[in-house]
């Protein structure tokens, strides 16, 4: 059924398409955009919907009660509609009332949440931005933030009984939702007595970037986070101009951070099968106990829609990819490709569950490629630079004009940011991140789309630049995690790769020509086979092998030296797996155990968190080929492997793919003070689109060997 759906799904796309490619101008003689975002509501500020009830309700079955939603972090008391009428109007206002932001602000995005990192000073590090409209809002005085806390404060979230009411995918009510009756008891952090280290900031909004288009100008402000660490986690909460509060937690100055990774947050051309259901599980979670971080590894927004902006479609037209290589960069190509990404981030980063985690959860981000003559073609190179320009504007909240290019400590804003060198296609520096995730944690968030070309990932500039970075972390630590947008231990396609480079493959004849309409098969803009782009972008393709082997001896030296546990995170491919490198068990001797092996270095894929599983055959042969036997790192003394983490479905079953999980999910991390292990709980969608994952647990153990591996 899955599969009739998904067809159907891509016959819709193909005619949205076919309509896309024939646009009209407008009375103005402008062309009417693919997204056109205007003006939010100050009541949606957030992320909520407001409970109303929808035209067609079709309620679905009922979460158990493990899993059912309250975002009410404490106790707080609610007013029924019978209390209601019995109170004055004075009464009723005043109960009923949200506060609102003055001056007033008419903003395009709730507010977007960054996370950097924690200085040795135990000072956590972060941000808020908000995109306003400036015929909308007043500047008098400067938009400034008020964030507030109490290391004297306990927190009080925990494990309780779930009340749900509504659709078992309905968020459930927001603290600053108009329409819910739940009132705060107080003004001050946690509900509770301030204690006498209660503290208050109030930081004034920096205007980093000005959008100019159709609609106006809009401003983009950023606001710096600065919090010292209590000896216990605390929540933080902010307002900016006095309006909505909204909270976030952070962790006690000596504790590990628990966190939450995801990936491929949004749908490819023509598929869709429920937005929402595995964020609100995620925040489900979050409402249990609260995650310090959320970190998204890749893909956090599909831009495929570009392609159908009215302005470059007589360049997707072009039949012959010499054509478009060709074809001249005009500035009504350069303003559509702006209004793109502009448009697309506010309405993706405003919308849903994805938007209320953004304000509740301090995120860090990390950022198909084509042959070097392609990507060099005119338009092909601005599409590249202005989507990272946006991903470092609302992503990163970085621009380089005002921020600059100096990462010495002390010149940046962003003391977690490694700038490296100017891409061959981009034309920016690329920003890696080495953040703290508490004492004995740290994360490493690699940028390899910046300096990427077919045959290099990073630069030996940038990995210089990261790996003395990485030999100044602090003895403490223990662990760290290496973000990369791409599995680097993964089931390898060599022979798919092969086959579709190959140029008697009938099937991309056929695609190239248009014969029995697979034309679908080869890519548009360099008539290649569509799936080669995704494999060349791999990590173990032909291409990134010789580097990809020396990455990993690379970290393998750091992990012996500096006593460092290696942890690979990715996501991209739509599955869940955990690959594993380890010492060669060689002849006649014992394999060595994990928390004395150097060497044991999972890679943890968790992907996607809303896109489409590949169908079944695609899974059944990537699992066949987990269990295939590499020899390429023997040399290292190093094998590579899968875990068998699925031998169950979601539902008890027994499964044959035991090494690759086709369905959503998402993962949750935490360190264990027990062990000193990172515990990864790989939350996987129990059923599609209702809401409820089953978890499944693999551990990085803590480094058990001596400095330089000695005993």
């Amino acid at each position: 059924m899955d599969n009739i759906t998904g067809w159907h799904a891509y016959r819709r796309a193909q005619k949205e398409e076919d309509a896309f490619m024939h646009p009209q101008r407008g009375e103005d003689g402008r062309f009417m955009p693919v997204e056109q975002i205007t003006p939010m509501d100050e009541n949606f500020i957030g992320g909520f919907h407001p409970h109303v009830p929808s035209r067609a309700p079709s309620p679905a079955p009922p979460l158990p009660p493990k899993d059912r939603i309250n975002y009410a972090e404490r106790p707080q008391p609610t007013v029924t509609p019978a209390k209601l009428t019995q109170m004055s109007a004075i009464e009723r206002s005043r109960t009923l009332r949200v506060a609102r932001m003055n001056p007033h602000l008419q903003v395009l995005t709730h507010v977007l949440s960054r996370y950097d990192t924690i200085d040795e000073q135990g000072i956590w590090h972060g941000a808020a931005l908000v995109v306003t409209t400036d015929a909308g809002s007043s500047y008098e005085p400067h938009p400034s933030l008020r964030y507030e806390w109490d290391p004297d404060s306990m927190p009080s979230h925990g494990r309780r009984s779930r009340q749900h009411s509504g659709k078992s995918f309905d968020l459930g009510p927001h603290p600053a939702d108009p329409h819910s009756t739940v009132i705060p008891t107080t003004d001050k952090p946690n509900g509770s007595n301030i204690g006498p280290n209660y503290s208050a900031e109030t930081v004034p909004g920096q205007e980093i970037h000005v959008h100019g288009g159709n609609g106006g100008t809009f401003t983009f402000w950023r606001f710096m986070i600065r919090v010292p660490l209590g000896s216990y986690e605390m929540p933080v909460s902010y307002s900016i101009n006095n309006g909505q509060k909204l909270h976030f937690y952070v962790p006690g100055r000596n504790q590990n951070m628990r966190w939450a990774a995801y990936s491929c947050n949004g749908f490819s051309a023509g598929f869709q099968s429920g937005y929402d259901p595995c964020w609100v599980d995620l925040l489900t979670k979050h409402a249990e106990q609260p995650f310090h971080v959320l970190v998204g590894g890749g893909d956090q927004l599909y831009c495929d829609g570009l392609t159908r902006e009215p302005e470059l479609q007589d360049w997707v037209s072009k039949m012959k990819p010499e054509d478009r290589k060709a074809y001249p960069l005009t500035d009504e190509i350069k303003d559509a490709v702006d209004r793109f990404y502009f448009n697309h981030y506010c309405q993706s980063f405003r919308s849903g569950a994805f938007a209320r985690a953004n304000s509740s959860m301090y995120v860090r981000n990390l950022a198909i490629f084509y042959p070097d003559d392609m990507q060099m073609a005119p338009v092909f190179r601005n599409i590249g630079s202005r989507g990272y320009f946006y991903f470092l504007l609302f992503q990163c909240f970085l621009n380089v004009e005002i921020d600059g290019v100096n990462d010495a400590p002390g010149y940046h804003n962003n003391p977690a940011v490694i700038i490296g060198d100017i891409g061959p296609y981009i034309t920016s520096r690329s920003h890696s991140f080495l953040g703290s995730l508490g004492p004995q944690v740290s994360i490493l968030l690699l940028d390899c789309r910046c300096e990427r070309k077919k045959d290099q990932v990073c630069s030996p500039y940038e990995y210089e630049k990261v790996f003395q970075r990485v030999q100044m972390l602090p003895p403490t630590v223990e662990h760290l995690v290496v973000q990369l947008g791409i599995p680097i231990a993964y089931p390898r396609m060599v022979f798919l790769e092969t086959a579709l480079e190959s140029k008697f493959n009938p099937l991309v004849a056929m695609g190239r020509s248009g014969t029995m309409g697979l034309s679908g098969f080869v890519n548009k803009f360099n008539a290649e086979a569509e799936l080669l782009d995704d494999l060349n972008d791999h990590w173990t393709s032909r291409s990134h092998k010789r580097e990809r082997n020396w990455l990993i001896g690379k970290l393998q030296e750091i992990a012996l030296a500096k006593r460092l546990r290696i942890t690979f995170l990715s996501g991209d491919v739509h599955c869940g797996a955990i690959g594993l490198f380890k010492t060669l068990k060689l002849k006649n001797k014992a394999e060595i155990p994990p928390p004395l092996d150097h060497r044991y270095m999972i890679n943890v894929v968790t992907s996607a968190i809303v896109n489409t599983p590949p169908p079944n055959p695609v899974i059944t042969m990537v699992s066949s080929l987990a269990t295939k036997v590499h020899r390429t790192l023997h040399h290292m003394e190093t094998d590579e492997t899968m875990i068998p983490l699925f031998a169950q479905d979601t539902d008890g079953s027994s499964r044959k793919s035991k090494h690759i999980m086709g369905r959503r999910n998402w993962c949750s991390i935490g360190w264990d003070d027990m062990t000193g292990d990172l515990v990864y709980d790989l939350r996987v969608e129990k059923e599609k689109g209702m809401g409820e994952s089953v978890g499944y647990t693999v551990r990085s153990p803590a480094p058990r060997w001596g400095y330089n591996g000695k005993a």
